[in-house]
């Protein structure tokens, strides 16, 4: 059950990284050097993302993970607390520098990104363990794949022993999960290529994708939501299976758009929101974010939402 708040808490346990962003006018070939039209640097990780998002929709965010003691890692901190996220648990370490993710985006808005985690990996479980006051007290606990995969079991395993709601983000998505995974997932939420990666079947069509989500669902997970892009979002349970509409716009950089969805989809159901509302809602917040260039500049605040 979510705890209904006019605040919601929200804890993410999950990577930073710096996003080093080339627009281009085409994907590179290998080998080859391609002049590009733009650069901009910006702050990113799927977790820290997704914090931001919950944050900027006037969540109280906790952030549980590990920087390099560079100037990466100070701007992150720094990023976080203008938000005023709880930054209690963000660790420094000094034998490895900070993430970062190199991102190519074309002028369709499509984009290809090469993540080195560096100080993402030496978060360890007994600082997840530590953080378990946090997550005791949250609505919601989101994690990814962006960490080690003990660290994100654990986070999920803290989360359930004190009965707050999982969301888990299968990005970037492994061929092979354990089961126990799945099990501790309240709630999976992966895109259309995860999901092809995750299941081996294709996701072209809605009855490939519901296909797709029922067998998920059958790995021990409570509820599916497949993202789709433009397509909206489709919503597998025990009760069976809807898809939630989007709106179509024209897409300048889909860049976080996960992460949008993702992170304010914690924060609505975290605050008590209906559940297929707050998917709904959700996709209408990843929409407005691939209409603005950048990852986190990109996610609108709960004053530009209004009343979605």
């Amino acid at each position: 059950m979510t705890k209904k708040s006019p605040k919601p808490s929200i804890c993410v346990v999950g990577a930073c990284n710096i996003d080093l962003v080339s627009y281009v006018p085409r994907m590179p070939a290998i080998g080859e050097t391609l002049h590009g039209t733009r650069f901009q640097i910006g702050f990113g990780g799927k977790g820290a993302n997704q914090a931001v998002m919950a944050a900027k929709l006037g969540a109280q965010v906790s952030m549980v993970t590990k920087l390099g003691q560079d100037t990466f890692g100070e701007d992150t901190l720094k990023n976080f607390n203008s938000y005023g996220i709880n930054t209690e648990h963000v660790h420094f370490t000094s034998e490895a520098f900070s993430g970062v993710a190199p991102i190519a985006v074309n002028p369709e808005g499509q984009n290809s990104i090469v993540i080195v985690t560096g100080a993402n990996d030496l978060l360890t479980e007994e600082e997840i363990e530590a953080a378990r006051p946090v997550i005791a007290q949250s609505g919601a606990v989101v994690c990814q794949l962006e960490i080690p995969l003990n660290l994100t079991l654990k986070a999920l395993k803290v989360a359930r022993e004190e009965g707050v709601l999982t969301i888990f983000n299968p990005a970037p998505a492994r061929q092979e999960l354990p089961a126990e995974l799945y099990e501790l997932s309240d709630i999976i939420c992966p895109n259309e290529s995860e999901t092809e990666l995750l299941t081996g079947l294709p996701v072209e069509s809605d009855a490939q994708a519901e296909t797709a989500a029922y067998q998920l669902l059958e790995r021990g997970v409570k509820t599916v939501i497949l993202t789709l892009g433009e397509r909206g979002a489709l919503i597998v349970d025990q009760q069976g299976a809807r898809r939630i509409e989007t709106q179509t716009v024209n897409a300048v950089d889909s860049t976080g758009a996960g992460d949008a969805f993702v992170g304010s989809l914690a924060t609505f159901l975290a605050q008590g929101v209906a559940f297929d509302e707050g998917v709904m809602k959700a996709c209408a917040i990843a929409t407005m974010s691939v209409q603005k260039l950048g990852t986190q500049t990109s996610f609108p605040s709960a004053d530009e939402i209004g009343n979605l």
